[in-house]
């Protein structure tokens, strides 16, 4: 057994292992591959990068992520601490400039006494633990090989997807208007109304616009709550209205009126030069995102910091492999945490990270 604990991956809940247990005194060491090897999904070489949205979901009580952050925040979360400090307007949500949320905790992980942040592929599972595997559902080939070799079964996958992000300076502002759901907070999200007319027209255009499409061996599974804006469109044409383009509580700011349907923004750092398109995940290919979005009253002329994506997650059989702890009942002190237990979430992997720092640290 080593005298310190190796922590493999970087992302939200490796990042927050790596605080809990340094702060507990633990010597920890902590694997990065990036930037040495990308992954489909992120964009910089940072700790903790939000690679979808950039909300770490509801922050308004009574409610069950509100409490599952309050907890994190009285146990010294980094994630959730450097969260508040870069937040930004999002109504009842706590959504964060995402560039200087990552950087902070990057920071912080970098200077602590009791880290060592190595860049550097793993491709086998250290020999000896402690041990904690937070390389999220994008990680590498060879990792997962070795992985799968350790626990004598095949990954669980399912497909997820992200949202486009556009130029705040090229929106349409005169068709638009800023308010929050049922005015819960500030103006903090960008509509855009749409009438019966515009929506079906985007439905239809959804509906049968190109994507990018699957190998001929990959079988499409979706999280329910991360579907393609285009697949929830082929469920029924007023699935979306019912869904991320619900109008209530989003009323005509002179008339009072409600909408046949809303397109939200949502702010992606402080100072408001870039949205993302709240629930807009797509595997349209790039040219018909363009041409798609630009149908959006007040998007006719917008301007993509970033495209929607597809990408792969793959994650463990948790119930059946890991002790109450989070490590393997088989192989007692390699621990699992984050999206690679199955968990889905931001502020879920962060939870993962820290109990698995607590029980590691005991060890």
């Amino acid at each position: 057994v080593r005298d310190y604990l190796t922590i493999i991956g970087a992302g939200l809940a490796g990042s927050e292992a790596a605080w809990q247990a340094a702060e507990r005194g633990v010597p920890v060491v902590v694997y990065e591959m990036r930037p040495l090897k990308p992954t489909p999904a992120h964009k910089t070489e940072n700790c903790a990068e939000l690679v979808c949205s950039n909300s770490l979901g509801n922050n308004q009580s009574p409610s069950a992520p509100h409490l599952l952050k309050e907890e994190l925040r009285r146990l010294h979360s980094l994630v959730i601490s450097s969260g508040d400090t870069h937040s930004v307007p999002a109504g009842a949500a706590l959504a964060v400039d995402r560039e200087l949320f990552s950087e902070r905790i990057t920071e912080q992980l970098s200077s602590h006494p009791n880290i060592t942040l190595i860049r550097e592929e793993i491709t086998e599972i250290p020999s000896e633990g402690p041990v904690i595997i937070a390389t999220g559902p994008l990680t590498s080939k060879k990792l997962s090989e070795s992985i799968s070799r350790l626990i004598g079964q095949e990954y669980l996958y399912f497909y997820d997807a992200i949202s486009p992000i556009v130029d705040a300076s090229t929106i349409d502002y005169d068709k638009t208007f800023f308010s929050s759901r049922y005015n819960k907070g500030s103006d903090d999200y960008l509509n855009c109304p749409l009438n019966e007319s515009q929506y079906y027209s985007l439905v239809n255009e959804l509906k049968n616009s190109e994507k990018v499409p699957f190998k001929s061996f990959e079988k499409p599974i979706y999280f329910e709550s991360c579907m393609p804006i285009e697949e929830l469109a082929m469920r029924g044409d007023k699935t979306l209205a019912f869904g991320p383009l619900k109008p209530v509580g989003l009323l005509h700011p002179v008339t009072g009126k409600q909408f046949y349907a809303v397109v939200q923004l949502r702010r992606e750092n402080k100072n408001g030069s870039a949205f993302n398109l709240v629930g807009f995940q797509t595997k349209l290919t790039y040219p018909e995102q363009k041409r798609v979005i630009k149908m959006i009253p007040g998007l006719e002329n917008v301007q993509f910091f970033r495209y929607g994506a597809i990408h792969r997650n793959t994650f463990i059989n948790a119930p059946d492999l890991l002790t109450q702890e989070l490590d393997l009942k088989k192989n007692r002190g390699v621990y699992f945490a984050g999206q690679i237990i199955g968990v889905e979430g931001y502020v879920e992997s962060v939870a993962m990270g820290l109990l698995a720092a607590i029980s590691a640290a005991k060890r």
